[in-house]
């Protein structure tokens, strides 16, 4: 019977190792890379790390390199096809194009957000987000 239940700890990303990744981060960030380890925790180390940002039908790459991540950062892990990877119909520009047009569509999310939460709060009773040892 335990052979049924889903393997779905850390240790399923034993497949994943040596593979091209797709990590997006909570804080809305794109890294491609190499997945080359990971631990218990779900920490994960990218190699060839290129932090990607979008912006229209655009996009443009900052190279990190060797990348950590803390495992609690994770929201999406996901495989490359490379054989698709080069069919993607968006058009490569230099980063300091696209920079002031990513920045500029963060701070538009974060008052819409500020915006959402204070209406969830005063109308509808929601706590605020983000206090004393909200670890999330």
């Amino acid at each position: 019977m335990d052979s049924l239940i889903p393997f779905t700890t850390s240790g399923s990303l034993v497949d994943c190792v040596d593979r091209k990744m797709l990590v997006v981060l909570r804080d809305g960030r794109k890294l491609h890379g190499v997945l080359r380890s990971y631990d218990q925790f779900a920490n994960l180390v990218l190699e060839d790390t290129v932090e990607r940002i979008y912006h229209g039908k655009a996009f443009a790459e900052h190279w990190h390199g060797l990348f950590l991540i803390r495992g609690e950062n994770v929201v999406l892990l996901g495989e490359i096809d490379l054989d698709q990877e080069d069919d993607v119909p968006l058009q490569q520009v230099d980063y300091s194009v696209l920079d002031p047009y990513h920045k500029r569509d963060i701070a538009h999310k974060k008052v819409r957000e500020d915006f959402k939460s204070k209406v969830l709060y005063e109308q509808k009773g929601f706590c605020k987000e983000g206090g004393e040892g909200d670890g999330y």
